[in-house]
């Protein structure tokens, strides 16, 4: 059972043919796309007459407005519909991957990053601020104590031990407490 193959100029003759049909076709959608968007634009567009008086021109511009208000809610009321759905839409896709555990965790890569970087990245162009933590740390003069002054002049603390070394050691902490 072999398939009987078509010809190469019998190929191209039906691409040609498919081809004419389509163009066609899709001029024929043109022209009713025209004669569609005329009936809607004669059905919701009278043409405009223009006013003589001013008062005929005010009262044009509020119907105008009144129109273009009406507009803005109809656009206001899809786009949350819109936004509503897609929610709804991601939501589910989300419960779909959860009920079918094909949910993949991406490898994360290990970036080193400073403050100012990661700052910069997540915030845009707004992060101006340097975060040089040394430079808001407070400065301290340190105080030498009286007790530290006379731990330093101990000297070297082997000359300490081996005074203290021995009976004679013990006899000079004595005295030196008494």
């Amino acid at each position: 059972m072999t398939e009987k193959k078509m010809s190469s100029s019998r190929r191209s003759h039906l691409k040609s043919l498919m081809l004419s049909i389509a163009k066609d076709l899709l001029e024929e959608e043109e022209k009713e796309q025209v004669i569609e968007k005329r009936r809607y634009m004669s059905e919701n567009c009278p043409p405009v007459s223009m006013p003589r008086t001013m008062q005929e021109l005010q009262e044009l511009c509020r119907e105008v407005h009144h129109q273009i208000d009406k507009a803005d809610e109809e656009r206001y009321d899809l786009e949350m519909k819109v936004g509503k759905s897609n929610k709804e839409i991601d939501d589910l896709k989300i419960k779909v991957q959860d009920v079918m555990g094909k949910f993949k965790k991406p490898v994360l890569k290990k970036v080193r990053m400073s403050a100012d970087a990661m700052l910069k990245a997540l915030l845009g162009s707004k992060h101006t601020v340097n975060l040089d933590l040394r430079a808001n740390l407070k400065q301290v003069k340190k105080e030498v104590k009286e007790e530290d002054k006379e731990l330093r002049d101990v000297g070297d603390w082997r000359k300490n031990i081996e005074d203290k070394s021995g009976m004679d050691g013990r006899k000079k902490m004595f005295e030196a407490e008494a």
